[in-house]
């Protein structure tokens, strides 16, 4: 399968399976480049190893297999458990996350995630291992589907969000179009 064909196929996955197929370092996913070759002899020709692509290939198998819930916002277990210690330090133990998007960017929306001590009457609660999300009725279209992870690397660490909603975003990974 060639890596235009990984993306066609499966668009709703498409932020999540970059994301990994970056961290594995393939800095050129995305620049279309290369997309009409397949991942295997695009790694290859990029010096990686069989176990290295091997290892990949799993890896990018294992976010195809999972369920997304287009019914709901969730977190992942990483993403509430780090969410939790940053209440902690902030003495904000029992709150909420408050999650929603706002124009700007580069490509139309922003991705805004914030405290929230109480909901309000016009927000929509989620649960997700053991923590509240509260989102505000009217970015639900836009928001529905929502993962929220939390990434750890060398080049920066934080939360990252994958919409199967998103058409779009910018090269800098900061704003999405719907």
């Amino acid at each position: 399968m060639t890596i235009d064909e990984i993306f066609t196929k499966h668009p709703q996955k498409g932020q999540r399976l970059a994301q990994e197929m970056t961290n594995a370092g393939l800095h050129c996913v995305g620049c279309q480049a290369a997309t009409w070759e397949t991942l295997e002899v695009g790694m290859l020709g990029h010096g990686f190893k069989e176990e290295e692509i091997e290892a990949l290939i799993g890896r990018l198998n294992e976010i195809l297999a999972e369920e997304v819930d287009s019914s709901t916002i969730s977190l992942t277990k990483r993403a509430a458990e780090k969410f939790k210690e940053i209440l902690r330090e902030e003495k904000r133990e029992g709150w909420a996350l408050r999650f929603a998007d706002k124009p700007g960017g580069c490509s139309g929306f922003e991705y805004l995630l914030d405290f929230s001590e109480k909901a309000k009457n016009d927000d929509e609660i989620f649960e997700s291992h053991g923590m509240k999300i509260h989102v505000n009725q009217k970015v639900l279209p836009r928001l529905m589907g929502c993962q929220i992870d939390y990434q750890e690397g060398l080049m920066g660490s934080g939360f990252k969000i994958t919409n199967p909603n998103v058409k779009g975003s910018c090269s800098c990974g900061s704003s999405q179009s719907y």
